[in-house]
């Protein structure tokens, strides 16, 4: 609900088409196919709001205006997500961040599915994530937030306690960002968050 306030910009078929450097055919059959999400307005004409048009080009690793970033509004916002389900480890990654940086949104997660509920809703910019975790394991879930353009394509750095040649390698081959093993180190967590949240 709170999500549709923001939605104050809108873009037709060809504007889209515009921005993505291509015919206005393609950005309709890009519609009609089900790849860019879009409604349509009583007069027939294709609307798309400028997350799904933004959503739909970093899923296909185009360049982004920044004109387009700034009608979107919450493209990159300020919401970071934990995701751990030993609880004393989350609320401590939670307060470590949000005392370093108050003008951040840091939420929580406990499990896979509570996590994947977050993030569909809030779509956080940066995800603290944990592999083994109860329900969606965290290898699922990243690939999921990675592969899935409707979350925003969130910074992800793993933090695990498994002790896997290669695992590293694994996870960043699902699409992980940041990797490191616990104990986490705190300071190289938060400098990865100021590196892509506020820099």
């Amino acid at each position: 609900m709170a999500k549709k306030t923001k939605k104050s910009q809108i873009y037709s078929a060809l504007e889209v088409a515009n921005i993505c450097g291509v015919v206005n055919q393609t950005a309709i059959n890009w519609i009609k196919a089900g790849h860019l999400k879009a409604f349509t307005t009583p007069g027939g004409q294709f609307r798309v709001y400028p997350e799904d048009l933004i959503a739909f080009m970093a899923g296909r690793g185009m360049e982004i205006p920044e004109d387009l970033k700034k009608a979107a509004g919450q493209f990159k916002n300020n919401t970071v997500l934990i995701v751990d389900d030993d609880k004393t480890l989350n609320t401590v990654i939670a307060k470590y961040i949000s005392k370093n940086h108050e003008e951040l949104n840091v939420l929580q997660a406990f499990d896979g599915f509570e996590a994947g509920a977050i993030t569909a809703k809030e779509k956080p910019s940066f995800v603290v994530l944990d592999l083994d975790l109860p329900g969606v394991d965290g290898f699922a879930l990243c690939k999921r937030l990675k592969e899935d353009t409707s979350f925003g394509n969130p910074k992800i750095a793993i933090v695990t306690a498994i002790k896997e040649e290669g695992l590293e390698q694994k996870v960043k081959d699902l699409g992980a960002d940041y990797f490191v093993e616990k104990p986490v180190n705190m300071e190289q967590l938060d400098s990865w968050v100021v590196e892509y949240m506020i820099n």
